[in-house]
């Protein structure tokens, strides 16, 4: 998400990028599958799989909370995303605010997957910034609350994950969202947000079981 340029000017909601998603699996006449979805993709991964339960046999939510922003974190993030937009630049001073948040707190900032990361956020353009992941951003915190609707969803399909150090996602929505769901979940040790990228071979253990049990169930 945030790849494009500009959203397409229809895309105003996350019902609006689950709807996208499912025209993709309609133009690839997939009946059914598995979504893995990180941070906003769980978000749009889950209308997606409350909208046509039938089409998908595995949801995975990574490092993501389908209920409403908290009000003093939402009003936190829009003030961020007020002065991105505003300036064209993620600068030095906000990268020191925001980087630190995809990882868990004691990681080495040194290291090339921090500094990578930094980088590509102080190289975004004034263009993608505006266009892309400032409304982007605005979307994700000002998402609607999706939990009454969890009960709703497959528990047996359906696993939640979230790195153990996770800052904006701590897990106790991940412990809260599985409870209501009433599926499995996992945290993944000395990982934060981007949990799949800090501990890459316990999320992949993980999905390649529950990916396995999904090909076991449907023969």
């Amino acid at each position: 998400m945030g790849l494009v340029h500009r959203l397409p000017l229809t895309t105003l909601t996350l019902d609006d990028l689950s709807r996208q998603a499912l025209a993709l699996l309609n133009y690839l006449d997939a009946q059914h599958c598995s979504v893995i979805g990180l941070s906003v993709g769980g978000m749009w991964a889950a209308r997606l799989a409350l909208a046509e339960p039938t089409r998908i046999s595995g949801l995975v939510l990574m490092d993501t909370y389908l209920g409403a922003e908290p009000e003093s974190a939402k009003q936190y993030y829009f003030s961020l995303l007020k002065q991105i937009e505003d300036e064209g630049v993620i600068n030095p001073e906000l990268l020191d605010v925001i980087a630190p948040m995809f990882f868990h707190p004691e990681i080495n900032r040194n290291l090339p997957l921090y500094q990578g990361f930094r980088d590509s956020l102080a190289s975004l353009s004034a263009e993608r910034l505006r266009q892309s992941i400032v409304p982007l951003g605005r979307m994700i915190f000002g998402r609607n609350d999706l939990l009454p609707l969890l009960n709703q969803l497959d528990a047996e399909a359906t696993l939640v994950m979230c790195g153990e150090q996770d800052i904006p996602r701590p897990p106790y929505e991940t412990e809260e969202m599985a409870s209501l769901i009433g599926c499995p979940y996992a945290l993944v040790p000395r990982a934060g947000h981007i949990s799949n990228l800090e501990n890459p071979q316990f999320v992949t253990d993980k999905l390649l079981d529950f990916l396995a049990s999904k090909i076991q169930k449907s023969n």
